[in-house]
C-alpha cells in the first residue's frame, strides 16, 4: 500500500477526477446510488494500485478503472436480474448532466426551452447502448481526447472514432425522431 508521500500525490493527481469518474459511473450503471459505490470502489482499487501508476493521463488511468469496476458491478446486477430504467431515476436536479445542457439564462421561455432539450437529449442518450453512450459521455462530458477514450476503453483508437461517430449519428437521429413526434403532436 501507498505511503503517505504516496497518498498526498494520489490525492492530487486523481481527486481532481472525482466528478469525471462518478459522472462515467453513473452513465454505465444507470443507478446514481450504485455509481457511488463504484466510484468509491474504483479510487480504492486506484489507490492500491498507484504505485504501478506510470504517469500520462491521470483521468484516462483512473476512469479506466472506474470503467472496469462498473463494468463488473452491471455484469453482476445483470445476473441477478435487476433491470433499472434510468428515466426512472432522473430528475430536475439530476447530476448526470453538468456543464453546457444546465447553462440556461433566467429568461423563463429559454429556461422552458433548455429544460425540454435536456430532457430529450437525457432520453436519447439513455437510449444509446452501452458502447456508444460511454465515449458519448468521456468525449462530450468530460472532455477527453480520442487517445485518452482509447486508454479509458481499451480499444484501439480507430474503433474509438468510428464509434463516437456512430454514438452521433444515434443521438441526432433519436433527437431527429423526438422532434418529428413533437411537430405531429402540433397538428
Amino acid at each position: 500500500m501507498p505511503g503517505p508521500r504516496s497518498r498526498s500525490e494520489f490525492e492530487a493527481l486523481m481527486l481532481p477526477h472525482l466528478d469525471a469518474a462518478y459522472n462515467l459511473a453513473c452513465w454505465i450503471l444507470r443507478d446514481l446510488h450504485e455509481a457511488e459505490d463504484g466510484v468509491q470502489d474504483a479510487y480504492l482499487k486506484a489507490y492500491e494500485a498507484f504505485p504501478q501508476y506510470r504517469g500520462g493521463s491521470g483521468a484516462a488511468w483512473l476512469l479506466r478503472i472506474v470503467r472496469n469496476t462498473c463494468i463488473t458491478m452491471l455484469r453482476r446486477r445483470k445476473s441477478r436480474g435487476n433491470v433499472i430504467v434510468l428515466r426512472d431515476l432522473m430528475n430536475d436536479d439530476d447530476p448526470l448532466l453538468r456543464g453546457p445542457l444546465q447553462d440556461v439564462t433566467s429568461v423563463p421561455e429559454r429556461q422552458l426551452i433548455a429544460k425540454a432539450e435536456q430532457q430529450a437529449v437525457r432520453a436519447a442518450l439513455a437510449g444509446l447502448s452501452e458502447i456508444y453512450r460511454e465515449v458519448i459521455v468521456l468525449r462530450e462530458f468530460e472532455d477527453m481526447s480520442y487517445q485518452e477514450i482509447a486508454e479509458v476503453t481499451q480499444l484501439p483508437i480507430g474503433t474509438v472514432m468510428s464509434r463516437l461517430s456512430r454514438a452521433r449519428r444515434n443521438l441526432r437521429e433519436a433527437l431527429k425522431e423526438d422532434g418529428e413526434g413533437d411537430e405531429r403532436n402540433k397538428l
